[in-house]
């Protein structure tokens, strides 16, 4: 159960990495890196800061029973956090936004999860 859980930490790690600018550390490529902090306008340490704040939401949302993290998106754009994507049940949306907001570097959360009844 414990290697599960690092593995999905692992991938989160990942993606968010890609979401937020950090290709480079992904993908191995200086080139890429550039490219990617070229067109943010934000400093390349808010830009870190901001991948970090993403890690660790999507990170207490993996280890949260009540959020299906797989079908939540988070953005995090100067310490805005946009939460996107549907949840089962209006707990699992407020647990989300919960999380999200006692995260360390967050200003604000945009909470657009929309309830759906499957």
């Amino acid at each position: 159960m414990q290697k599960k859980k690092t593995w999905w930490l692992a991938l989160v790690l990942a993606y968010a990495g890609l979401g937020s600018g950090c290709t480079a550390l992904i993908i191995g490529g200086a080139a890429a890196g550039g490219y990617a902090v070229g067109k943010d306008e934000r400093p390349v340490g808010q830009i870190v800061d901001d991948g970090t704040v993403t890690a660790s939401i999507k990170s207490k949302l993996i280890a949260d029973k009540y959020v299906p993290a797989g079908s939540i998106n988070v953005d995090t754009f100067e310490g805005r956090v946009t939460l996107n994507g549907t949840v089962k049940s209006y707990v699992a949306r407020s647990q989300a936004e919960k999380l999200a907001r006692e995260t360390k570097g967050v200003r604000e959360v945009v909470n657009n999860l929309e309830v759906v009844d499957e």
